[in-house]
């Protein structure tokens, strides 16, 4: 791998391109850290430590919401609005039709969700002021926040400012996946989980230290080199469906007769039900902690959704496991009607051995990809509620599982785009 990475930085195209990565990923850890006015951190820290909802939020920050900076909200409205595009486009039939168009179908969706980013943008920022306002659990962040009397001004600029830097870490993104490696907004929230752990690591080993029990740290290493090793074999493992072409004649010219495959894989979703699942349950636990404030029986009943939705609460761990599962299922049902494989196989003359063209194909296919996706959605969900049976032993787990994942699935998606590059020059790859 090293050696194949040397070759990569000696084509300058490439390094042009890996440089370039790594510099928009410097931007992004600059703007991390420049603070929004008039925060009181040291109450900031202190609802952290007390508000596990807060931590997965953080997640997708990159740890800017820590320190509450203008990138404090990461990219998550713009993966909210993904979601929603991505419910859309199956039941409204002009977005369907749009999504079948090719590449300009997808540049026009994607400017529709840039679009349906900025609103969700402000929502979420003046969600989040409200309640860093509220003095929740005896912490109150803001001293002065709301759209109407003296502070009006100052909230309008924090918003403003919040919605400017999630759009402006959203086109970060863009510019990665059009002019470097990987997908831009995957690297970004890549890059602000691996910005963590060195603190989590140096947190861990500190309270180990303290105690003398090394124990959990131990347990925390062994599980996430199993788990490492897990995520990349269930992402890798594949289905290949033996495919024959027809030879057909063309003047004094024959065409095909060879034999290939189609690799259906595993998990062909990839680490993206996550991502939106975690987004989803952050809706309830959020918009209720927003709520909680309100006297009467509003106020009852948003306090009894967030207790029942905190992040360390069983029902939101087994709400946690299905939406993963059905997301994966969803996602890989989506992108596969996309590739739209058997009229391909059809139009050039392909099929599979034993199975009719056309209508018989497509339901084989279906049935193939349901049946291999079960053990993928299942592997994902476990994945994703590991934290939930382990967080006796490390508190700092919570968090790192579904990062793990994430950076595992990042890190993979990004060498096979280089690999790519690499065997498009003649040079031996990454993956052997």
């Amino acid at each position: 791998m090293l050696d194949a990475l040397n070759r990569a930085l000696k084509l300058p195209d490439l390094r042009n391109k890996v440089l370039f990565t790594f510099a928009m990923l410097v931007v992004f850890r600059i703007l991390a850290h420049i603070p929004v006015p008039g925060v009181n951190y040291a109450e900031l820290q202190q609802l952290f430590q007390s508000n596990q909802l807060l931590g997965m939020l953080d997640l997708f920050s990159g740890g800017a919401m820590t320190t509450f900076s203008i990138a404090a909200m990461g990219v998550y409205p713009y993966i909210t609005a993904q979601i929603i595009m991505q419910l859309l486009i199956p039941t409204i039939p002009s977005l369907q039709e749009m999504s079948s168009e090719g590449e300009q179908g997808r540049l026009k969706i994607n400017q529709y969700i840039n679009w349906l980013t900025v609103p969700l943008a402000a929502l979420q920022a003046y969600g989040t002021g409200a309640l860093l306002a509220s003095g929740q659990n005896g912490v109150q962040v803001l001293s002065g926040f709301g759209l109407i009397g003296p502070y009006a001004l100052p909230t309008v600029a924090m918003i403003v400012s919040m919605m400017a830097g999630t759009m402006f870490l959203v086109w970060l993104g863009e510019l990665i996946t059009e002019n470097g490696v990987g997908n831009g907004v995957s690297i970004i929230i890549f890059a602000g989980i691996v910005s963590r752990l060195p603190q989590i690591v140096v947190q861990s080993l500190a309270g180990a230290n303290g105690t003398g029990n090394f124990l959990p740290v131990l347990v925390f290493t062994i599980v996430g080199i199993a788990t490492v090793a897990a995520i990349v074999f269930v992402q890798e493992a594949q289905r290949r469906l033996p495919v024959q072409y027809a030879k057909r004649i063309r003047g004094n010219r024959m065409y095909g007769g060879q034999t290939t495959h189609i690799p259906l894989r595993v998990n062909s979703a990839g680490m993206i039900p996550l991502i939106f699942a975690m987004s989803i349950m952050l809706l309830p636990g959020t918009i209720a902690s927003y709520l909680a404030i309100t006297p009467g029986v509003i106020g009852q009943i948003a306090s009894w959704v967030r207790d029942v939705f905190n992040a360390t609460g069983p029902v939101y761990w087994f709400a946690y496991f299905l939406l993963v599962v059905m997301f994966t299922f969803f996602y890989t049902m989506v992108i596969f009607q996309q590739q739209n494989l058997p009229e391909n196989l059809q139009k050039y003359g392909g099929f599979i051995p034993g199975i009719r063209p056309g209508r018989p194909t497509e339901e084989y296919l279906n049935k193939v990809l349901f049946r291999i996706t079960i053990l993928g959605a299942l592997f994902l969900g476990v994945i994703a509620i590991m934290p939930f049976f382990l967080q006796g032993v490390s508190t700092s787990l919570i968090l790192s599982s579904t990062g793990l994942l994430i950076v595992v699935g990042v890190v993979l998606d990004t060498m096979k785009q280089l690999e790519a590059q690499l065997m498009m020059r003649n040079y031996e790859g990454f993956i052997k």
